[in-house]
């Protein structure tokens, strides 16, 4: 055998040793993952002939155990108590009580990503593929208008950071598309940075939303009016990521960069929409989540566990400032239902 030929086979032989190797991991994490998932999980269910009605909160479970990933519903008068488990999983959720929308990843041989529209009976509407990994999903409050926020790759900015592309679509009309095409509007100036993004967004009513604008290359995140009809996009802040009107819509919960240095802190804080005033909360932990409002005086968002990876719960916290608690264990991304 030449040396050429030896150098082949060597190298061969490696290659044969890194995929059979690659494939005994990846089958050992597909076991792992379906043994935890066919476990039964010990959370308190609601009786099967038992409708969860009233003001809830939907969610997606992240109990260990064959209902992981499923959506969930709790009474706001029990929160952590017995919950009502829906026959559909996402990855997202969020929800009017009539309709709800679902962000899922569908891992088969090729893994797809796909919006569903749901009715109240979690029978499927419609759906719609998405062009990356869900990241965040809201409705409008009478649910005819859907916002999906994915990460995607292939963007020449992308190299660094992220990318993500946002659209709004109507349910039964018109797309209105990624609103990333929308004219970004500074001071009433429009600009046009090659790498903005655009993300987080929360709706006012069927025209107007807020959102995160970001460009790295020009140093802001700023808070964004939207307008759908003019197709504008509008800076109200700086600083802003992931925006949550509140009920009464006078006021925005968001996460904030605290960390002074070049690394990356979120805190959450309240924006007072009429009078500009900004109360930072005192939760110290990391909080990457787009907050939700119980009510007018208290805000959600989702930690994941540090010693139990997968598992998260919710956390409620007085929007004035005050001392956060779980209310919801072992769920993320939840969606209060005011009927």
């Amino acid at each position: 055998m030449t040396t050429r030929n030896r150098r082949v086979a060597g190298f061969v032989l490696v290659v044969l040793v890194v995929v059979v190797a690659a494939g005994g991991y990846g089958w050992s994490e597909y076991v792992r993952s379906r043994d935890a998932q066919t476990t039964a999980t010990d959370v308190d269910l609601v009786p099967a002939d038992v409708t969860v009605s009233g003001d809830r909160i939907v969610f997606r479970s992240t109990a260990p155990g064959d209902l992981y990933g499923r959506v969930a519903t709790v009474t706001t008068d029990d929160p952590g108590g017995p919950r009502s488990v829906a026959p559909v999983a996402c990855d997202r959720v969020d929800t009017t009580g009539g309709r709800s929308v679902c962000l899922r990843t569908d891992r088969g041989v090729l893994t797809t990503f796909e919006a569903v529209l749901l009715d109240a009976n979690w029978q499927q509407l419609e759906s719609w593929a998405l062009p990356g990994i869900p990241s965040r999903t809201r409705m409008s409050p009478d649910g005819t208008l859907v916002a999906t926020t994915s990460f995607v790759t292939g963007h020449s900015y992308a190299t660094t950071g992220f990318s993500t592309e946002t659209a709004i679509h109507e349910i039964g009309g018109r797309d209105y598309g990624n609103i990333e095409e929308f004219d970004l509007l500074v001071d009433g100036e429009e600009i046009a940075p090659v790498d903005r993004n655009i993300w987080g967004v929360t709706f006012v009513d069927d025209t107007t939303f807020y959102a995160t604008a970001q460009s790295r290359a020009l140093g802001h995140t700023w808070l964004v009016e939207g307008d759908l009809e003019a197709r504008t996009l509008s800076t109200v802040r700086d600083g802003v990521e992931c925006p949550a009107l509140s009920p009464d819509g006078t006021r925005v919960a968001f996460k904030k960069d605290v960390d002074d240095g070049p690394g990356v802190h979120w805190s959450i804080a309240v924006l007072d929409l009429a009078s500009g005033d900004e109360t930072l909360l005192g939760e110290q932990r990391n909080v990457d989540d787009q907050v939700e409002w119980l009510d007018d005086d208290t805000v959600l968002y989702g930690l994941p566990r540090e010693d139990e990876p997968g598992v998260s719960d919710v956390w409620a916290a007085p929007a004035a400032g005050g001392d956060a608690a779980v209310l919801i264990p072992e769920a993320w991304s939840p969606a209060v239902v005011r009927p």
